[in-house]
Parts: C-alpha cells; sequence; structure tokens
C-alpha cells in the first residue's frame, strides 16, 4: 500500500485505542438504534466510515452467521486493524473495503441496513455520501446515523475560557480540513430530499461529573486530541498543557460537570 491516508484526527495507535474506549462508552445507544431500526440476524449491514471496526464487530453478532457485515474505510492501518481483530475474536462475517468515501463508490450491494457514526462530520461531499447509501440499500432498508449537531455544546463547569478556546479551534481544524462539525440537521434535509423518510430523531447530550463513566470520552479526546492539534500546527505544546489542566482541574473537583458535544440520532428508511 501507499502512505496512509490520514485523518484530521489521526489513525495512529492512540486514536485505535481512544476510538475503542469512545465505542464502548457509546455502545449501548448504538445497539438500541439499531434494534429500533430494526437490525437483526440474516442481514447485509454496512458500517460507512468503519474506522478500526469496533462497531463492525458488534454489528456481525447482530447480522450472526447467516448475515454479513461491509465495512468500508479509507484507512489501510484501520482495516488492518479490523482484520486482526476479527480473527482473534473469530468473527468471519465481516468483509472489508478500503476506499475513500468523498472520491469512491460504495460497493455494490442490496443492504438491509446501514450505519454511520461520526462520519459525514469529516467527509467533504456529505450529500453525495448520502445519495451513495442510497444506492446501496435495498428499498425498505434502513440508515441509522448518530452525528454531532451543536459541538460547541461542549463546556465544563466551573466555566474555563481557555477549554472553551480549545472546542472552538477543534472545530477550526475540522472546517480547515473540508469537514463540518455541526452537520447532522442538514442532514436531516437532504435525506427527504434524496428518497428517505425520517421515522425518528433524537438528541444525545450527556450532562456528567467526574465519577461517571461517559466522562471518560471527552477526557480521552482531550489527551489525543490536543497532541494532534499540536502536531497539525493548531495548538502550542504550551496551551495543550493548559488545556491538559484545566480539564485535569475540573475532574479533581467532585463537583464538577462536562457537557458533551450535541448528537442527533437519525433513524431513516430507503424509500
Amino acid at each position: 500500500m501507499g502512505k496512509e491516508r490520514d485523518y484530521v484526527l489521526g489513525t495512529h495507535d492512540a486514536e485505535v485505542e481512544r476510538l475503542g474506549l469512545q465505542h464502548r462508552i457509546w455502545r449501548a445507544k448504538a445497539l438500541d438504534a439499531w434494534r429500533r431500526a430494526g437490525f437483526t440476524v440474516g442481514q447485509t449491514l454496512l458500517d460507512v466510515g468503519s474506522g478500526p471496526g469496533f462497531a463492525s464487530i458488534d454489528l456481525a453478532g447482530m447480522a450472526g452467521s447467516e448475515g454479513r457485515v461491509i465495512a468500508v474505510d479509507r484507512s489501510h492501518h484501520f482495516l488492518e486493524t479490523l482484520r486482526e481483530r476479527s480473527a482473534q475474536q473469530n468473527v468471519r462475517n465481516i468483509q472489508t473495503f478500503e476506499l475513500d468515501l468523498d472520491r469512491d463508490p460504495l460497493p455494490a450491494l442490496q443492504a438491509d441496513g446501514a450505519w454511520a457514526r461520526w462520519v459525514f462530520s469529516f467527509v467533504q461531499e456529505p450529500r453525495a455520501l448520502l445519495q451513495k447509501i442510497h444506492g446501496a440499500l435495498k428499498p425498505g432498508g434502513r440508515l441509522v446515523l448518530h452525528e454531532y449537531m451543536d459541538y460547541q455544546t461542549w463546556k465544563i463547569a466551573p466555566r474555563s475560557e481557555i477549554f472553551e478556546e480549545f472546542v472552538l479551534t477543534v472545530m477550526k481544524s475540522w472546517r480547515a480540513s473540508g469537514g463540518e462539525p455541526d452537520i447532522a440537521p442538514s442532514l436531516a434535509v437532504w435525506l427527504r430530499e434524496l428518497g428517505f423518510e425520517i421515522r425518528s430523531t433524537m438528541p444525545h447530550i450527556e450532562v456528567v461529573g467526574p465519577s461517571n463513566f461517559f466522562w471518560q470520552w471527552p477526557k480521552a479526546f482531550i489527551n489525543t486530541g490536543a497532541d494532534r492539534l499540536v502536531e497539525i500546527g493548531y495548538l502550542s505544546v504550551e496551551k495543550a498543557a493548559a488545556i491538559r489542566e484545566a480539564f485535569e482541574a475540573a475532574e479533581a473537583n467532585p463537583n464538577a460537570l462536562v457537557v458533551t458535544p450535541a448528537v442527533l440520532e437519525i433513524i431513516a428508511v430507503r424509500k
């Protein structure tokens, strides 16, 4: 393979570890959404932007030996990680495709369901990707999305101006790479325009203290994301250290709270 096609957040091993923790935290919400969408045994399920495949393996368990999961991602390292983990866990019903979601067509399918989480926020042609997914689903196929709708809800209390500056810097770097952190409302409009019927929408936002497991989601992002922003030139080493110190101070305060970035869940059906 050629040079790894990197993401704004990177594809290094520390990012794989963070994505694993992130999936464990969000797993219950994903499983609940998949069940409500009708994902079940024997189906063909498409994992769009699978990353290292933590959700793919759960989808494979839901589809069972009679079904299959098609995992697509542009990162060779992520897909290699998925293949290794699948072999270790004796998961045999996942097929991987290395492709660019902006430039390449999706595999020719008549899938029963499709899933994407924090993918449309990063691609440069989100509406075109929705059109591709429409073509990969059979009529009546279900699409489940978890995407950010208001990233700036991410705050800590007591209030920290340097932390709020960090959130804005994350958004700036994201948009500079062609993504859009607040993509979800646009997706809801485009879905209807492109031949989907929206069956349900649900906001996900948590307000939790340091002892809550959900606290670990933003914590893990700060630990790796600040380093990544230094690497790509958006933060100084000193500013990254100050951001970590602000979050560590909040974590040491049992009365502190974190408000997570607002996510919108959409379940839609291809007409």
